[in-house]
């Protein structure tokens, strides 16, 4: 590990400026990310400021009724929080999908959102990787695929977004709060990560010295037929990140003489560099009948998009199949009939 100045920041705009003024700094929050890529020789950056002592730790209820989560929220704390459980249930569910308690109780909410990829060919300094080392190329075209993308990738990388709450959080409709030197700005949780185009090195749209300070999350659903929940498909029960994950908001009309969808969101996880939302799904979704026959043209119609690689192409149909489970499950469909409520 290559020697780093480091400076304790007493507040957020003091970290700011402490990185303002030097472009190889990096801010520690719970470290859970960083300080392993620092033992691997992933990044070296030459100060450190840590985030610890800043007083974003608090989660406050907005006067709308929605929910400010401050950047220094442990993970833990967010999930078991009594109106996260009760309000945004399937953002409880993601927070507990991920990692281990251990990590839960170190990981930070700003911190998750922008850990980097799990590329074993990104965290292996002895391959090419055009994340890590912009121009040398892609270990994992022609490699091992089983975690890549196959939504919005690139040539330059097919790496994925490792984040189980990003996902939720971009079904919710969050806004993510950052203060740079310019000052403070919002913007929607799915506006913050980038897919990698010809700068996969670029993970989020933030500029350097950028700083999350809080996540918002929106009022509750009010209507009494909106359900939500998060899935996650993986290859061990647990300490495994997503091949495939589903978040997803289903609001159905209670006036209908036959089940119909109001609305939907849906975001997918372990698909792409992104947290990837459901659009296509979503539009074609609003006003149909609440049946799996509908929930799978609109899996079907999201997925067109797929460009699976060569040890990843299980993933396009495991996709579908999750996104036609999970809403099939929000709207209440029976196992004898499928396209039936379970009344």
């Amino acid at each position: 590990m290559r020697p780093f100045d480091y400076v304790r920041a007493d507040d957020p705009a003091g970290a700011v400026a402490a990185m303002a003024e030097r472009p190889d700094a990096a801010y520690l929050a719970g470290g859970t990310n960083l300080v392993d890529h620092l033992k691997l020789g992933i990044t070296a950056p030459d100060l450190l400021v840590d985030l610890g002592r800043l007083d974003l730790a608090d989660i406050e209820e907005l006067p709308d009724g929605g929910l400010r989560v401050g950047a220094m929220v442990r993970n833990s704390d967010l999930a078991a929080d009594p109106r996260v459980r009760r309000d945004h249930p399937m953002l409880s569910r993601a927070l507990l999908s991920g990692a281990s308690g251990q990590l839960r109780n170190a990981a930070t909410t700003g911190g998750n959102l922008l850990q980097r990829t799990r590329c074993v060919y990104f965290q292996d300094p002895t391959t090419p990787c055009n994340k890590r080392a912009p121009g040398s190329g892609c270990s994992a075209l022609g490699g091992y695929t089983r975690y890549h993308a196959i939504l919005g990738a690139s040539d330059a990388c097919i790496a994925t977004h490792p984040s189980d709450m990003a996902v939720a959080l971009a079904a919710l409709d969050a806004t993510v709060v950052v203060l740079g030197d310019d000052g403070e700005k919002r913007l929607p949780l799915t506006a913050l990560h980038r897919l990698p185009g010809d700068e996969p090195e670029r993970d989020t749209v933030l500029e350097h010295g950028d700083l999350i300070t809080a996540v918002e999350l929106p009022p509750p659903d009010g209507a009494a037929r909106t359900r939500s929940t998060y899935r996650k498909i993986r290859d061990r029960a647990s300490y495994a990140f997503a091949l495939v994950s589903v978040a997803a908001v289903l609001e159905l009309d209670p006036d209908a003489a036959r089940p119909t969808i109001l609305s939907a969101r849906i975001a997918l996880g372990g698909v792409a560099h992104a947290p990837w939302r459901a659009r296509r799904a979503e539009q074609l979704l609003a006003g149909a009948p609440a049946t799996r026959e509908s929930f799978r043209r609109a899996a079907a119609a999201e997925l067109e998009r797929a460009r699976p690689v060569a040890g990843n192409e299980f993933k396009v149909t495991m996709a579908q199949g999750a996104m036609v489970s999970v809403l099939a499950e929000l709207a209440g469909l029976g196992e004898e009939n499928e396209d039936s409520p379970d009344e």
